[in-house]
C-alpha cells in the first residue's frame, strides 16, 4: 500500500495523525477510503504533543524529518491543520529517496 504520492515538485506523504500519544512512533501504514487527490493509505504517526495550537502539527513534522533524516525546513505541511489526514510535502524528493525507511514500514 502506497501512502505517497510523486509530484513534479516532490513527494506527497499521506499521514494518520495520532495526537496525545504516550510516545512517538512512525507506522503502521493503514487503509483508507479512497479520495481525489490522496493516496490508497496513510501513515500512521504517533506524537506526544496535544492537538493545539498546532502542536502536533509541528511535532509531526519533526518526527517525518528525524525518521527521514532530512531537516524539517524541506518538509511543508499541504493539507489537514485541523484535520488527522494530512498532507506533507518533501520538496525535491522521490520515493528512492528513502527506500530504507519505507521498506521497514
Amino acid at each position: 500500500m502506497s501512502f505517497w504520492v510523486e509530484t513534479e515538485i516532490g513527494l506527497v506523504l499521506a499521514i494518520k495523525a495520532h495526537p496525545g500519544a504516550k510516545r512517538v512512533k512512525i507506522g503502521p501504514v493503514i487503509a483508507a477510503a479512497s479520495s481525489p487527490g490522496w493516496p490508497e493509505s496513510r501513515l500512521k504517526i504517533s506524537v506526544a504533543a496535544p492537538p493545539e495550537d498546532g502542536r502536533a502539527n509541528e511535532a509531526i513534522l519533526q518526527a517525518l524529518a528525524d525518521w527521514l533524516r532530512i531537516k524539517p525546513a524541506a518538509i511543508t505541511q499541504e493539507a489537514g491543520a485541523t484535520a488527522r489526514d494530512k498532507k506533507f510535502r518533501v520538496a525535491g524528493a522521490g520515493p528512492g529517496d528513502f527506500q530504507e525507511q519505507f521498506v521497514a514500514l
